[in-house]
């Protein structure tokens, strides 16, 4: 088997992991891939430096929802990214040998399309020594 995992790691950009999912979706149903193209999502919360900032977390967050009616300001938009789980997407491709050209033009084509090309990537590839262990974390994500 041809095997490669791609990983994409789109920080705290929730919505272009979103729509590199769709975009994995689509490819998988217009060009009948089933279960050669499979997507998970990994994501890391933040972690909480004490208790004090979680009780500042809370006040700010009551705070946001009293202030909804208002137009957010550049520093709205700051905290709510300090908040957000960075978020990578794996993208896994299992083609049979006989499909090498697929698989090398999958390859070729993801990260070069457009909510992918923001994201950082890793391509770890059929002969590297870290695939197995990349599978198998791979295998144990949700």
């Amino acid at each position: 088997m041809a095997q490669s995992i791609l990983i994409f790691n789109f920080g705290t950009n929730e919505e272009a992991a979103q729509q590199a999912r769709h975009k994995v979706d689509a490819w998988k149903q217009g060009f009948r891939l089933g279960s050669k193209m499979s997507l998970k999502f990994d994501r890391k919360e933040p972690t909480a430096k004490g208790a004090g900032e979680n009780g500042a977390a809370a006040e700010r967050a009551s705070a946001e929802k009293k202030a909804a009616g208002k137009k957010p300001g550049p520093k709205a938009h700051h905290e709510k990214a300090e908040g957000a789980a960075h978020v990578r997407v794996w993208v896994r491709l299992d083609f049979s040998e006989h499909e090498k050209l697929s698989h090398q033009r999958w390859l070729d084509r993801i990260p070069t399309e457009e909510p992918f090309k923001s994201a950082e990537a890793e391509t770890i590839r059929t002969g590297d020594a870290g695939l197995p262990e990349t599978a198998e974390l791979f295998d144990s994500l949700d």
